[in-house]
């Protein structure tokens, strides 16, 4: 009978030389760490299926509050965030001994905030900035993949998914654009 179960994920830890190696942290951990929780996106990256998915769907409900923020504050706001995710999301990593673990995803917060700026108003403009920033975080056309793969650390893991929100963003407007003028 095979112990597969037993078995821990493969980590990559060839950035974090004499870091403690950490499973995916519990709910517990998650809560009372700081870095995970903010790096977790509250705790929407411990979904066990598609956390990045989750991470989206959670930065939702905070676009919801900021949408109508003037257009400096709400770039302010996405310029904080993603340097407060640098630091967090590196921590977090590290002190998992993982880059990027996949229940990391502020990442994806600041980068669906990126696709809605400036997004028309109304639920069916916050499902197409979704479904956008998905696929290009999905789908990593380049210099996203080039990005993924090759810049490491907090700063490593922000980019990526901030320029697929660039890339989702040039669509959503583009898209909005088309549709006023039908």
């Amino acid at each position: 009978m095979a112990a597969s179960h037993l078995r821990s994920p493969k980590l990559d830890t060839s950035t974090f030389s004499g870091a403690k190696i950490m499973n995916t942290p519990s709910l517990k951990q998650v809560l009372t760490n700081p870095y995970h929780f903010f790096a977790f996106g509250f705790g929407s990256g411990l979904a066990p299926k598609a956390p990045g998915t989750f991470g989206t769907l959670a930065a939702i409900p905070i676009f919801l509050m900021i949408q109508g923020l003037p257009l400096y504050l709400y770039v302010s706001w996405l310029v904080v965030t993603f340097a407060l995710g640098v630091f967090w999301c590196d921590r977090s990593s590290r002190q998992l001994g993982v880059h990027d673990h996949g229940g990391i995803v502020w990442d994806e917060f600041v980068g669906f905030w990126m696709t809605m700026i400036m997004a028309p108003a109304g639920l069916v403009w916050v499902v197409v900035g979704f479904v956008l920033f998905r696929f290009f975080d999905i789908l990593k056309p380049w210099p996203i993949s080039w990005l993924d793969k090759k810049v490491h650390g907090g700063f490593g893991i922000m980019i990526d998914d901030f320029v697929a929100g660039i890339y989702a963003f040039v669509a959503l407007q583009l898209i909005a654009y088309l549709v006023r003028l039908m």
